[in-house]
């Protein structure tokens, strides 16, 4: 159950905390993975780790995208999965966000989807075989977050997307889906989980009373990677501890 074998597989923003938990899980599924990060030398490291194909790929640039999803196709052949992990959050109350980070946020978590499925959905639809998009949405994309203007609109902006393309690709048996996480201890939380009343606060709205683990989302991409979620499409899977149950 929930094998991937002999699948190639693309992970974004694979240097560390989920990117690296799912690109470690998806190995272990018997996929070949193939980690982006947008420094040289962590793309080269994640290479050596899973074995694959150094790519390194800035997701808010649509050239280094294109760049990153035909060097894969081209070392393997054939792209089957894709998983747009890369993401940013810069908390900020809503009278201190600029344009600067507001494009940051919204660059790298929501357009930057757009583009890397695109240009993936291109080389499964011409290959004929079909695929898998998986997008790391988040349960901000569903409920509001003080602090998180940015982040909630480009999450909230994933899930509208993760559905308008899984319409579109549908015809070519393309699956598009999206894991929500709740909190989740990586670097990319620990200056909110470290700060002990917003620690309180946040598990005080997670029924379960915990935060998640990296290798909880994993899990969850997986399956929706695997033969036996062929007919779930236009999804997004929250795995949020029951925050959004209230």
């Amino acid at each position: 159950m929930f094998r991937i074998d002999h699948k190639i597989a693309l992970v974004t923003g694979a240097s560390r905390g989920l990117g690296a938990a799912i690109s470690c899980a998806l190995a272990q599924g018997g996929a070949t993975v193939v980690g982006t990060s947008r420094q040289p030398a962590e793309a080269r490291r994640i290479a050596r780790e899973l074995n694959t194909l150094s790519v390194e790929m800035d997701v808010t640039c649509l050239a280094s995208i294109r760049q990153g999803v035909d060097r894969v196709v081209a070392e393997y052949g054939r792209l089957d999965i894709l998983v747009n992990n890369a993401g940013v959050n810069i908390p900020q109350g809503i009278f201190e966000v600029d344009e600067t980070s507001w494009d940051t946020v919204v660059a790298t978590n929501l357009k930057s989807v757009f583009f890397a499925s695109q240009a993936a959905a291109h080389h499964m639809a011409a290959a004929g075989q079909g695929g898998r998009i998986i997008n790391i949405s988040s349960q901000a994309g569903v409920v509001g977050i003080e602090e998180r203007a940015a982040y909630c609109a480009s999450k909230g902006g994933v899930t509208q997307l993760t559905k308008v393309l899984a319409l579109e690709l549908a015809s070519h048996q393309i699956t598009v889906n999206a894991v929500a996480p709740t909190f989740v201890e990586t670097e990319l939380t620990r200056s909110t989980l470290d700060n002990p009343a917003w620690r309180e606060r946040i598990l005080s709205r997670i029924p379960l009373g915990r935060v998640g683990s990296v290798e909880e989302i994993a899990a969850a991409v997986v399956y929706l990677a695997s033969q036996e979620a062929g007919l779930i499409t236009g999804h997004t899977l929250l795995v949020d501890g029951g925050w959004t149950a209230w």
